[in-house]
């Protein structure tokens, strides 16, 4: 399957307490690798760079992905630290937002969607186009995450105030939205409990 030509970054939020969890989801194990692991090795194949905002435990989260031994991976990424984190997470989108000024588009990943399959980002970049900035997938009318985006909603992102939501900044007339009839269930994965992670292995 042929790489999208377009410059993507990856952008994933990982700065978070995992309060409700229990325990610190990035770390979480899934199918012998931790969920961020997971992620990384499906975002190597269609990402020029990846960028990781870490907060809480970013350290450990840094060695965590040394440990996948991958050097291509390693070579991509870009740590970036909201000391912040406790804001909230729209202050963390507007931290990776800021490292991804020379992208064409940003997939904008959570921590917590370790088992969308790796053709899922092949046919997901694949709908790029140059009519839109929004791209979401969606089955019949529930809409999902990842996102994609393109880069001019960066600047509209890190003009937002600390207290706005993805949720505002879609509404904004300047974006020009595609929903994506996927077919991937894992697009609603929102592991937050001890027992979404149980349904999860």
């Amino acid at each position: 399957m042929q790489k999208n030509s377009k410059n993507i970054y990856g952008l994933i939020l990982s700065a978070g307490l995992s309060d409700r969890m229990g325990a610190y989801k990035p770390l979480l194990g899934y199918e012998g690798k931790s969920f961020i692991q997971n992620i990384l090795d499906k975002l190597n194949y269609v990402c020029e760079k990846i960028i990781v905002v870490t907060g809480f435990r970013s350290k450990d989260i840094e060695k965590n992905v040394r440990d996948l031994n991958n050097e291509e991976i390693n070579s991509k990424i870009e740590y970036i630290i909201n000391k912040n984190f406790k804001i909230g997470m729209f202050s963390s989108l507007q931290k990776g937002s800021r490292a991804c000024s020379k992208a064409d588009w940003v997939l904008y990943h959570f921590v917590d969607q370790p088992s969308l399959p790796s053709k899922f980002y092949t046919d997901f970049t694949g709908q790029i186009d140059e009519e839109h900035n929004w791209i979401q997938p969606k089955i019949k009318e529930q809409k999902g995450h990842p996102i994609l985006f393109k880069r001019d909603l960066c600047q509209i992102i890190l003009n937002a105030p600390l207290n706005s939501n993805l949720r505002a900044i879609s509404n904004d007339p300047k974006v020009n939205k595609k929903f994506w009839e996927c077919g991937y269930a894992e697009i609603f994965q929102d592991i937050d409990t001890e027992e979404d992670y149980s349904k999860l292995n």
